[in-house]
This record gives C-alpha cells, sequence and structure tokens, in this order.
C-alpha cells in the first residue's frame, strides 16, 4: 500500500491522509481487521511530523472506521467499507462541484466544461495509479 501527499495542493496533510485511508478501504486495498501502519512508520514513509499521522488516525477513529486495539495497534472497522465507499463519492462530489462552480463564475459554458472533463478523463485514463500501487 502506498501513501503520498502534496504539502503545496492547499488541502491539509492530515486531511489528505484521512482521504487516501478512507479510499483504499472503499476499494478494498485495506480490509476490516487489517492493521494500519503505525503513526511512526507513516510519518517517516510520508516524511512527515508523527503528530500529523496521530491526528489523522484520531480522525479517522471519530469517523468509526478505525479502532486502536491495546497492544496491537490501529485496525479497520467492520463496516467500514461502506462507509468509506459513500464518503469517497460524497469527497469528490464536493471537490467536482468546487471545480464545476469555480468554471461557471469564470464564465465557461456548460458544452466547454463538458469538453475540457472528456479531454482530461481521456488523457489521465490507465496513467493514474491506485493507492494500492505505488507510482512509476
Amino acid at each position: 500500500m502506498f501513501f503520498t501527499v502534496e504539502p503545496s495542493n492547499g488541502v491539509a496533510i492530515y486531511s489528505q491522509i484521512v482521504r487516501q485511508i478512507k479510499f483504499a478501504i472503499a476499494e478494498q486495498t485495506l480490509r476490516p481487521g487489517q492493521l494500519l501502519p503505525s503513526v511512526r512508520q507513516l510519518a517517516t514513509q510520508l516524511a512527515v511530523n508523527p503528530n500529523t499521522v496521530a491526528r489523522a488516525y484520531l480522525e479517522l477513529q471519530s469517523d468509526g472506521i478505525t479502532e486502536t486495539l491495546r497492544g496491537r495497534g490501529v485496525v479497520v472497522c467492520k463496516g467500514a467499507l461502506d462507509r468509506c465507499r459513500k464518503q469517497r463519492k460524497s469527497i469528490i462530489a464536493a471537490r467536482v462541484e468546487s471545480v464545476l462552480t469555480e468554471a461557471l463564475h469564470g464564465g465557461l459554458t456548460a458544452d466547454e466544461i463538458r469538453s475540457i472533463v472528456e479531454q482530461q478523463l481521456g488523457s489521465l485514463e490507465g496513467s493514474v495509479a491506485k493507492i494500492s500501487s505505488p507510482p512509476d
């Protein structure tokens, strides 16, 4: 499993971690009962402060996605798959809505936006690595 963060994309790093873990659960790369990397391991992998990873794990726990098992670590909860699939759709829908709003405010027509989306989808199809696979 391979997570990445982009410090300059305007989304808080802990939120990027939360989103990627939810997406990994939604695509079943992470499954109920499976251990997440330790805070220290993930912080080292991502080259971020361990407190950032701890904050992400705390949010996942408060969302009912993970739980901490004493002596074992943080594991994915039963029932997390359905919650993560629903949340994945709402996360993406909110981001798409933001982009569409910006495009409409910028004076683009619906047809121009559709054309851009189709062009971008065509250029990205098959070239974007999933969370389950490291980038090339």
